[in-house]
């Protein structure tokens, strides 16, 4: 599933955390990483030392790691993405939040604008971002495409590491009306509940061993973030885009947020993204 996972750094204390996540996905997909240092100024030295200490991390757990100091001639986020083309990668993962300042912003904005463009799975974490192994996978849905790939992508990894695969749908109670309209949170309830057994079905056909779904109510991300710490989630799955409208919106700005908010590290999956 993976071959090659690219683990960008700054050198900050969260690419310690990307690395561990790396290691635990390597470990599981026999898969060689890349750990790039995207350089912003001519004098900026301390590349080698940040990817040798993501390389020493990665070779530790007896696997094979591959160093790479590049100077920005483009946007970072483009420079991460034109590597991880160049060397077939097919998933990065790194922190949330990095160094500032001084010749340095890899992280944060730009692990969102790499989530947002890039054509493989992105699996973000934070300093806080506890890594385990995969006994348990939450992707959310609201039906939408990019919701399906990211489900077809969920499925596949709960398949091939026998974790449970738990399927989530959010209605929104803030789109509807003050008197609480019951006929139309039906109606949202019924979509939600297709949406579900969509995923449920295609789990079903991949053999996955154990599927839990759900319907949830309340503010999309905060449902989504309580329901991962609350059913000890180890892994996060979320299309970058979903449905808009007066009805939905689950997806796109909400994955930022679970992005920001989760304690447990998310795999951003474009509707490009080929499975």
């Amino acid at each position: 599933m993976y071959d090659t996972i690219l683990v960008p750094t700054d050198g900050s204390d969260v690419t310690d955390v990307a690395a561990t996540q790396a290691v635990v996905l390597a470990e599981r997909f026999g898969a060689d990483v890349h750990t790039l240092y995207v350089r912003e100024e001519e004098d900026d030295v301390a590349g080698e030392n940040a990817t040798t200490a993501v390389a020493e991390r990665v070779r530790a757990a007896g696997l094979d790691a591959t160093t790479a100091v590049l100077d920005a001639e483009e946007a970072v986020h483009r420079a991460i993405l034109g590597y991880a083309a160049d060397h077939d990668a097919d998933c990065i993962a790194m922190g949330t939040h990095g160094r500032t300042g001084l010749g340095q912003h890899l992280l944060g904005s730009v692990a969102e604008r790499t989530l947002r463009k890039s054509p493989v799975p992105v699996v973000t974490v934070r300093e806080e971002t506890v890594v385990d192994d995969f006994d348990a996978v939450l992707v959310p849905t609201d039906g939408s495409d990019c919701a399906e790939t990211a489900a077809a992508h969920a499925v596949e990894l709960a398949a091939a590491t026998g974790a449970t695969l738990h399927v989530v749908h959010v209605v929104d109670r803030g789109v509807l009306p003050s008197d609480g309209s019951g006929t139309l949170l039906e109606a949202l309830e019924r979509v939600g509940q297709r949406a579900l057994e969509s995923v449920i079905d295609r789990a079903d056909a991949a053999g996955v061993s154990s599927v839990q779904a759900s319907i949830l109510s309340g503010s999309p991300y905060r449902a989504i973030v309580a329901y991962a710490e609350d059913e000890g989630i180890d892994l996060i799955a979320m299309g970058t885009h979903g449905r808009t409208g007066f009805d939905r919106y689950l997806l796109g700005s909400v994955t930022e947020r679970v992005v920001r908010l989760s304690d447990r590290p998310v795999l951003s999956i474009g509707d490009h993204e080929r499975i």
